[in-house]
């Protein structure tokens, strides 16, 4: 595991791909090569145990919640680990460039940084934090769910309920993987709807 030594690694894609069942395996690798670790996640993910990463598939991994990048900052350097994982990174607090900055000086550190997130919103919009840390990576993967309405791969995380708002916390209930096609599809028949419950008044 030496060669990853202050690496960054990047697990990104749609929901249900998988990405953090990958950051998890990576922590547990580096735990069994005999690597300190810390692991976190931003508190406004409270989908399951507020003490635990858990995937999906229910595999668990024990983590600090945290709130900015400034609380992560803080554990590393009373700590000191040799990694640090760190799932939804879109969800982080801190501005862009300081999450950038602070990961930067990790790395500079010789700390091995693994980060999972979603790389695109609702509407297709990559998330800013990602936007910025993918190009400056060292390992870069890109995972896919299956799309449930063709099943060739996912692409993006389309939303099934009604909320305009860019973080909506949820699962299967709230979200479903599409492929780029079946998206742009289903976008259509989603404005079509909007158009056609439009009310227009006629002013003479």
């Amino acid at each position: 595991m030496h060669q990853y030594k202050g690496k960054l690694i990047i697990h990104t894609g749609s929901m249900f791909s998988g990405k953090t069942s990958s950051l998890e395996k990576d922590m547990k690798r580096f735990v069994i090569a005999g690597y300190s670790t810390l692991a976190f996640k931003p508190t406004v993910d409270t989908r399951y145990d507020s003490s635990e990463i858990k995937t999906h598939d229910d595999t668990v991994l024990q983590a600090i919640l945290v709130d900015t990048i400034d609380d992560i900052v803080k554990y590393v350097e009373e700590e000191k680990p040799a990694v640090i994982g760190i799932d939804e990174v879109q969800f982080l607090g801190g501005k862009v460039s300081d999450i950038l900055k602070a990961v930067q000086d990790f790395l500079k550190d010789h700390i091995t940084v693994i980060l999972a997130g979603l790389d695109l919103d609702f509407e297709g919009q990559p998330f800013e934090i990602l936007k910025e840390l993918m190009p400056v990576s060292d390992y870069l993967y890109k995972h896919h769910a299956v799309c449930v309405s063709c099943g060739t791969d996912a692409w993006v995380s389309h939303r099934k309920i009604r909320a305009k708002e860019r973080v909506v916390i949820g699962a299967t209930r709230e979200y479903e993987p599409l492929c780029r096609s079946c998206f742009l599809e289903e976008k259509e028949i989603e404005e079509d709807i909007v158009n056609k419950n439009q009310v227009v008044f006629d002013i003479k």
